[in-house]
């Protein structure tokens, strides 16, 4: 090795490249992520890609419930 290196010329760079997921710090009840981990055993993938599919169910899930009501409303106030 070098006792000496240049940087003037450097430029600093990711040191992970982007892969379209954000790195965040969540605090979950010890419960919630000891189910999410028997869970991840059970079906051989890791415990944050379940709860990332859970969370993106329910995401789902939520516009289809959201919409449900509102047909519902239409329906039952059209029905009077």
């Amino acid at each position: 090795m070098r006792k000496e290196y240049d940087f003037t010329d450097a430029a600093r760079g990711p040191a992970v490249k982007p892969s379209g997921k954000t790195r965040i710090t969540i605090m979950l009840d010890a419960d919630v992520v000891a189910a999410f981990r028997a869970r991840a055993r059970d079906t051989g993938c890791g415990y944050q890609t379940a709860i990332n599919q859970a969370l993106r169910e329910y995401l789902v899930n939520d516009g289809l419930e959201s919409t449900l009501r509102r047909v519902v409303r239409e329906e039952l106030r059209n029905a009077s």
